[in-house]
């Protein structure tokens, strides 16, 4: 493990870029991005496309480690080269952006009100991969719906028991257990979460730390005993679907927690837009999530 990326992770500051759309999400983050579906024929295509949205975001002179501490990128483009060098490497030696990668394969059909992920048979090469092109850390989403003890208690086993996969090959796992913020239930679930997650933390040795990855808790500052818990790296947000004004603004609230934003970060990019207007476009949203990660 670096240890350089490991002190950065720990009490740098910033934010983690989520750059990780895959190929269910992607369609709708070019979208978003200007680029309509009938511009893309294949699924190569629509990965070319989102490469090149994801490399101007990256080779952007306002993204860098000055106030991005890590970015998560899609397996595709680990594996894809950002001005001639591999993107995780790019990432940590031109920019000082600590690399992630997403590991999960999906999520499996909702039952006792959550949604596991999908098993992961090639997770162990994957990892190996990854640790030879430079990643520092994994990222795996499960999703909550729903206020079920049995369930949430099954996606913390799930979400710890790959962790301490992820572990043992040498990378940080940033377990995601999302709450999402449509719950009739989110209030209660994000308590159900918070006692399964303390569970698991207690049996975690002490020198293998996790990091965290939680929706914004509908109470201020409901996470901060895993925020200073001595086994957690660090606790990051992810946006959830709240535009970017409401996650930075919920986000300022929760001390100690940092952003971890996907579509968030990309809000008000375009791909007609001029590099200065893209520039300075990018270097607002990430002003303003850095902002609210300093709290």
């Amino acid at each position: 493990m670096n240890q350089e990326q490991l002190a950065r992770v720990k009490s740098g500051q910033g934010f983690i870029a989520a750059l990780d759309q895959s190929g269910g999400s992607t369609p709708k983050a070019l979208k978003l991005y200007g680029i309509e579906p009938d511009e893309f024929a294949t699924e190569e295509e629509m990965f070319d496309l989102i490469h090149q949205m994801r490399s101007r975001m990256v080779t952007s002179p306002v993204f860098n480690g000055d106030r991005v501490l890590g970015a998560i990128l899609f397996e595709g483009t680990m594996d894809r080269e950002i001005e001639g060098r591999g993107s995780a490497e790019y990432l940590w030696n031109v920019k000082g952006v600590v690399p992630f990668l997403k590991v999960d394969k999906g999520l499996a059909d909702e039952a006792d009100g959550v949604q596991l992920m999908k098993p992961m048979p090639d997770l162990d090469a994957l990892i190996a991969r990854a640790v030879v092109k430079g990643v520092f850390g994994t990222k795996m989403r499960s999703v909550i719906k729903l206020n079920n003890e049995a369930g949430i208690r099954a996606v913390v086993a799930q979400q710890f028991e790959v962790g301490r996969q992820i572990l043992a090959g040498g990378l940080v796992p940033i377990i995601e257990p999302e709450v999402d913020i449509n719950s009739p239930e989110k209030e209660a679930a994000e308590a159900t979460l918070k006692a399964a997650i303390l569970a698991e933390l207690a049996a975690q040795p002490a020198d293998q730390p996790v990091m965290l990855k939680l929706t914004i808790p509908t109470v201020d500052d409901f996470y901060l005993d895993l925020v200073e818990h001595p086994k957690v790296l660090r606790v990051v947000a992810l946006s959830g679907g709240y535009p970017r004004d409401d996650a930075n603004a919920r986000l300022a609230r929760n001390h100690g927690m940092i952003a971890s934003f996907s579509r968030a970060l990309t809000e008000g990019l375009s791909a007609q837009q001029s590099a200065a207007e893209f520039d300075a476009a990018l270097d607002t949203a990430i002003a303003g999530i850095f902002a609210a990660s300093r709290t």
